[in-house]
């Protein structure tokens, strides 16, 4: 099927240009693509930043999106297939537990929901998934205008195809991802084609360009990944990356969430990347969209809906449903994939034949058995002390860099932490079993060589048990860490006897260990691409220098787990220490002195900084309704390590003079987060300002207020405002929530104990009117704050003429071009009853 669906016959072809003949040259037709996905692209992203319920969102996206649509019908009128166009405008409310848990309410966000099927219709759908709706003060080209610029080519090739498909496709254009994947679940919980969705692909981003990773499959449903890995033309996959991800270290989520835990169907998200720098900033513009990225994407995302849709296993999923896939890709290459007891089969194979080779020799006869064991025993104490005390000694230097105020200084100059963390790393471990040799007096180094080649076998062993007892598919790894060495082992086995590690050894050993170190390098140039930008924006409270300085090492770990026995067989390692201390010492020195600045504002390759500026009021009221505190000025968050170190040499009166504290009687410490993200950040500051006035302000009400007869108190509010705003629920002392209007009707809390709600709406939305019933505390706590409950309601303006004032424009002007300062205006208003 994959060899088929690569000809180059009418309309099965990404690369044939929507509603062209057949083009005379591939070339050509390859440029005719480009252009028109990057004409879609520049259309999309030229109105600008597209947050919820603006009209760059709601009205100019929705229309050019309806008018490409509605050109796509006209143009395959005549074809087999039929094509019907659906704005909805869903209102609904769900719980997540995404950021430590909040509950989610929209009103009248925008889905185009698009369904492609033969004319004589379709029972089963595919489901294809973009979102058009940026953050505010980013153009999304990257997320997400290139996968909805892609999916419009990808719905003409389809519809323009002379065959019927055997399935439908609905083609999902939603409008409300960034605001927590609200528009994905008013689809597929209110929409009337969502009941016929058996499977589906998310089309994301977390980075701006680059290859397109498949990190989520599933729920089970192995066939979902065969499928990719039989059509997609340019692989690029990885099990590891699904269960990185779905451990939650990573801090995002996507509308992958939404369609398996609310639709229950099984689907693939892929996204771009590379370059997460620049993500959900300015810089993510259509011309930083390279043509190769796009043509991956277009290719293999066309090549897989064609398998899908004409595959017998979408009629009826559920029959295929039981059992994962282990997967993954080498080197973009070809994909593999095999059911996950398939794996642990193989697994336990390996493992298996490696402790028939470790127990070979300990069963050798005379006392030879047993000092191997022992010896051993021993050479897997020392290599694993070794670990422990790398790790220790790197992580003292990375606390070391955090005390002179250096950290992130790789955040430009990746390079740099190579050159430091990696060679302390290795100089550490090459130093430990330097000296670990001098235990081993009168003891040939080839008999040294050979025992610390069945440490790190042994090694890589136990990980391959554990990983697979606890059913991780991740197991492959470690599967392939043994089974190429040993094999690769015993190949050479007379070879090493003979001639120690001679160049002919050394030659073919390390051609024996190509193929597991190269797939183990790319996971980990995997790693670093994903999780060195995720420093730039994982708040204040995680230091880097311990991450990266982690990561480093663990790498120079593993990889160097099978080139430790070369420590024993060479004479001498005084000149590497040398040369890697050497390394270590000036780089140092380079760091200590403040030579690598950990941002830039080049233009070509931009490390921004990223801040948030709100210029707020506040308004506090007391029990009996009348106002107690107020106050006004730009409130600002640092959503890395370095907080505002770097600017307030800059802009001096940023400074720890004006750093806030947290008031634990205020619903959010009293400040307006716009997402329940403040255990990320706990280090902001708020610079006095005058007042704001948005045209049009929140109308917060209380309109009813009752007992009920099994001894609750419910109450009832109003609120009219901009389209996005954050409730805050602060149950006292002794009280507690114990039902709501929203969500499943059952409140969901955070970590701290606090509830929030995040609200937006599209045009046209009438007030939002919400309740809750509240348990009374049996006795009033005399420390706390009068009252059962402070409740508070912030409002944010992210775009049209309420979004700037005159103070901020100031003090914008005043940051840096490395700096990317993303502001809006906003209002607190709290209230105890």
């Amino acid at each position: 099927m994959a060899q088929n669906l690569r000809s180059a016959g009418p309309g099965l072809s990404f690369l044939k240009s929507a509603g062209q003949k057949d083009l005379p040259s591939f070339s050509c037709s390859l440029h005719i693509l480009v252009l028109h996905v990057k004409r879609h692209l520049e259309q999309i992203t030229g109105v600008g930043p597209r947050p919820v319920g603006s009209q760059e969102n709601e009205v100019l996206t929705v229309g050019y999106l309806l008018e490409q649509i509605e050109d796509i019908r006209a143009r395959t009128a005549a074809g087999p297939h039929r094509v019907t166009v659906d704005v909805q405008r869903p209102t609904g409310s769900f719980s997540i537990d995404f950021l430590g848990g909040f509950t989610s309410f929209y009103d009248r966000v925008s889905n185009i929901a698009v369904k492609l099927e033969p004319k004589r219709g379709a029972q089963h759908l595919m489901l294809a998934n973009c979102h058009f709706d940026t953050v505010a003060n980013s153009p999304g080209a990257s997320d997400d205008a290139v996968s909805c610029a892609v999916m419009l080519e990808v719905l003409h090739a389809l519809a323009n195809q002379s065959t019927p498909l055997h399935h439908g496709v609905v083609f999902l254009f939603n409008g409300a991802e960034e605001n927590v994947l609200q528009a994905s679940h008013g689809f597929i919980t209110q929409h009337p084609w969502a009941k016929q969705v058996r499977a589906f692909i998310n089309l994301e981003a977390a980075g701006v360009g680059g290859k397109e990773v498949v990190f989520q499959t599933g729920p089970e449903n192995p066939w979902l990944v065969q499928a990719y890995v039989h059509a997609a033309k340019h692989p690029f996959a990885s099990v590891v990356g699904q269960e990185v991800f779905q451990s939650g270290v990573i801090p995002s989520d996507t509308d992958f969430r939404i369609y398996r835990d609310f639709g229950n169907i099984p689907g693939i998200d892929l996204a771009f990347i590379e370059n997460g720098f620049i993500y959900h900033t300015k810089y993510d513009t259509a011309n930083r969209i390279l043509t190769d990225s796009i043509q991956r994407a277009g290719d293999n995302i066309l090549a897989v809906l064609k398998h899908l849709v004409t595959s017998e296993k979408l009629a009826d999923s559920s029959e295929y449903r039981h059992g994962n896939m282990v997967f993954f890709d080498l080197l973009g290459v070809i994909a593999v994939a095999y059911p996950a007891r398939v794996g642990t089969i193989i697994n336990y194979m390996v493992a298996a034949a490696t402790f028939l080779y470790l127990a070979k020799k300990a069963s050798l006869p005379g006392n030879r058995g047993g000092r191997y064991v022992r010896d051993l025993a021993c050479a897997t104490g020392v290599a694993v002390l070794g670990w422990f005390v790398t790790l220790l000694s790197v992580l003292i230097v990375a606390l070391l860099v955090t005390l002179l105020g250096r950290s992130m200084f790789w955040y430009t100059h990746f390079y740099a932490a190579i050159c430091l963390y990696g060679a302390a790393a290795t100089g550490k471990m090459i130093l430990i079993h330097t000296l670990a040799k001098n235990l081993y007096y009168g003891v040939s180094f080839q008999i040294l060589g050979d025992l610390y080649f069945d440490v790190s076998l042994l090694l890589w062993c136990c990980s391959l048990v554990w990983l697979t007892q606890r059913g991780l598919c991740s197991a492959y790894v470690p599967m392939l860490m043994v089974a190429f060495p040993l094999v690769t082992r015993l190949l050479l086995t007379k070879e090493f006897k003979h001639r120690g590690a001679s160049l002919k050894y050394s030659g073919l050993y390390l051609l024996g260990l190509a193929l597991p170190y190269v797939h183990f390098m790319f996971l980990f140039w995997v790693v670093f691409e994903i999780f060195t930008p995720i420093m730039g924006r994982s708040g204040t409270e995680i230091p880097p220098e311990v991450v990266m300085a982690s990561l480093v090492t663990l790498t120079i770990v593993f990889l160097s787990s099978y080139f430790l026995h070369f420590v024993y067989l060479v004479r001498s390692t005084k000149w590497i220490l040398a040369a890697l201390g050497s390394v270590f010492v000036i780089m140092f020195l380079l760091v200590s002195a403040g030579l690598f600045f950990p941002y830039s504002g080049n233009p070509n390759s931009p490390r921004p900084k990223r801040i948030f500026l709100q210029h707020t009021t506040r308004t506090f009221h007391n029990l009996q309704g009348r106002v107690e505190s107020r106050d006004s000025g730009i409130w600002i968050n640092s959503f890395d390590f370095t907080a505002v170190q770097h600017v307030t040499p800059q802009i001096p009166e940023i400074n720890d003079s004006i750093r806030t504290r947290c008031r634990e009687d205020r619903p959010f410490c009293g400040y307006p987060w716009f997402l329940p993200v403040k255990f990320l950040s706990r280090k902001n500051w708020y610079l006095p300002a005058p007042e704001v006035s948005p045209g049009s302000p929140v109308d917060f009400s209380l309109t009813s207020k009752e007992e009920t007869s099994w001894g609750t108190v419910k109450m009832t509010f109003s609120v009219k405002g901009p389209s996005h705003m954050s409730l805050y629920l602060m149950p006292h002392r002794g009280a507690s929530l114990s039902t709501w209007s929203l969500g499943d009707g059952t409140p969901q809390f955070d970590l701290n104990g606090e509830y929030f709600v995040f609200y937006s709406h599209g045009l046209d939305a009438a007030p939002w009117t919400f309740w809750f019933e509240i348990q009374p505390p049996t006795e009033p706590d005399p420390a706390g704050p009068e009252g059962m409950i402070s409740v508070a309601i912030s409002t944010h303006y992210f775009f049209g003429e309420d979004r700037r004032t005159a103070q901020l424009e100031e003090i914008l002007q005043k940051f840096p071009t490395w700096a990317f300062p993303s502001s809006w205006v906003s209002t607190y208003d709290m209230y105890r009853y």
